[in-house]
């Protein structure tokens, strides 16, 4: 029976409830698909998540607050007057798919469905308004966005509910696990750009090599901690270690090398060295 034919025969609460008996951690969902907003209280599940975050904690709060951890089977506390008010305005229901010790791999448009058919395992299938909820026997951690209009649903996460659906629910397999690995980016290597240092004409001022080593050496070190305002701090970087080492011929590619990889560490490109330097050199008149 699917969600709407449920709803319209037995009303919200009451297919909450048959849920609930069926062993679905369920919660009231609003007619944008959002659960009801957060409370001071439970903010960041300071009332207690269980451990293993499989089920909600408990909470005394008077209203389901806090999305998934608001789940539950408890008819006592779905048929309470504190929750009423909530199932008044529900527009539908929401389960907590971790709870119910299943997977939801939801497939929001119809190449995500065409890629699920070929890359996993077939299992129980419900239809969506866009596309279809593939749901597996077996938990794991939610994420979002894992390739294009693929998400999963199970731990602290909800999901609507759609009907039972069609078909035999499968274990979850590594293929869906695998999904939830992130590949963490590849940066670049450092790599030189053709800019060329400031040739000095007269004698340098530096009496000893450990002054511009200890300059570079604080340069590299101000770029490596900037937290923010990366770009400018490169740049403001650059133009003092020109303004001090640039016009005296001490400074060569070597260093810039230093700098311009210290830049790329935290995200510069090589083309953004280039025209941060440049820029300095003209600033200073080089």
């Amino acid at each position: 029976m699917t969600q709407p034919t449920l709803i319209r025969r037995a009303g919200v609460l009451p297919a909450a409830l048959a849920l609930a008996a069926a062993g679905v951690p369920v919660l009231p969902l609003s007619a944008d698909k959002r659960p009801f907003g957060n409370c001071p209280v439970c903010m960041d599940l300071a009332c207690g998540g269980r451990p293993n975050m499989l089920v909600p904690g408990p909470c005394v709060c008077p209203l389901p607050c806090h999305g998934w951890a608001a789940a539950t089977t408890d008819p006592a506390v779905l048929s309470s007057a504190a929750w009423a008010p909530a199932w008044r305005r529900a527009g539908t229901i929401a389960y907590h798919p971790g709870g119910a010790g299943i997977t939801v791999v939801d497939l929001d448009h119809a190449d995500a469905v065409a890629w699920a058919r070929t890359a996993l395992p077939p299992t129980r299938t419900v239809a969506t308004t866009r596309g279809e909820h593939w749901i597996y026997r077996g938990t794991m951690r939610s994420v979002n966005g894992v390739r294009d209009g693929v998400d999963l649903k199970s731990c602290m996460s909800y999901a609507r509910w759609l009907g039972s659906g069609t078909g035999t629910m499968t274990v979850l397999p590594q293929a869906v696990r695998a999904l939830a690995v992130k590949t963490p980016p590849v940066r670049p290597a450092p790599r030189t750009v053709a800019v060329p240092a400031p040739v000095g004409g007269g004698q340098c001022r530096h009496r000893v090599p450990s002054y511009l080593e200890r300059g570079i050496a604080m340069a590299e070190q101000r770029i490596t901690d900037a937290a923010s305002a990366i770009h400018a701090t490169v740049y403001a970087t650059f133009l003092a270690v020109l303004s001090a080492h640039g016009r005296c011929g001490c400074l060569t590619e070597a260093h810039m090398d230093r700098l311009f990889a210290a830049a790329q560490a935290k995200g510069e490109s090589p083309r953004h060295c280039a025209v941060a330097w440049a820029n300095a050199q003209t600033a200073l008149g080089m």
